[in-house]
């Protein structure tokens, strides 16, 4: 039998809580939940295959408990949030959140996104890795598509799942350049619209700081004035 995937909602409301629970153990996946921030950092480890963050909650905000969970996990996070600005989404991402959805939200819209980012998690970080070409080398940077680990220097670098699907992108196409439509299609699989700009931005300079030496003169993802980013 096929083991649940577990998914942690973290919500201040009850109300909130109890819908959506009902609404994930009627497909079947396994439902853990926390009130406030600082109870889903405590949470999470490796069994949790999701995390639902609402970014207003007492202790810590979603914002703060997302970058203390990435600390634990690569496992995807959707925010719930009532904002819906360019400049919140651009923090939640850059917090290193996976995807925003915006209160009211449909049920059925809810559950398309917990799909879609379940599905990606498998597909690029689970077990189900078919390459032939187990690994990717860029001077000191490597990439081991079968464990789906970076280590830089032998050092191990701990991405999330968008980071680790753009660098994988990039590295298996050296020299070709991508331009933010490139990426945003190929990555988040949805349409490109001119404020994803930024969402490109902001997983591009988290990227450079982790695995660049100096992000502030990246040898490793550069950028093509005016036309994109490439990997030399």
């Amino acid at each position: 039998m096929m083991q649940k995937k577990r998914i942690l909602i973290a919500d201040d409301s009850p109300e909130i809580i109890e819908i959506l629970t009902i609404l994930l153990n009627s497909e079947e996946y396994d439902v853990i939940t926390a009130m406030n921030g600082e109870d889903a950092v405590n949470l999470v480890d490796d069994t949790i295959d999701l995390i639902v963050l609402d970014v207003m909650m007492p202790l810590k905000s979603g914002f703060i408990a997302c970058k203390e969970i990435r600390e634990k996990t690569i496992a995807p996070i959707l925010f719930l949030t009532a904002k819906d600005n360019d400049s919140d989404k651009a923090i939640g991402f850059s917090a290193g959140g996976d995807d925003y959805l915006s209160k009211p939200f449909s049920y059925p819209e809810f559950l398309a996104r917990v799909k879609s980012l379940l599905r990606r998690y498998y597909v690029y970080q689970g077990k189900q890795q078919t390459e032939t070409n187990k690994n990717l080398c860029i001077d000191l940077l490597n990439i081991d598509l079968i464990k789906q680990q970076v280590t830089l220097d032998g050092k191990e670098i701990l991405l999330t799942g968008l980071e680790y699907r753009i660098l994988v992108l990039m590295a298996k196409n050296r020299k070709k350049i991508f331009t933010a439509q490139n990426l945003y299609e190929s990555i988040w699989n949805e349409p490109y619209f001119y404020s994803a700009n930024n969402t490109i931005m902001v997983h591009i300079l988290k990227l450079r700081k982790k695995i660049e030496s100096d992000y502030k003169e990246p040898k490793i993802i550069k950028t093509a004035w005016g036309k994109g980013y490439y990997v030399d």
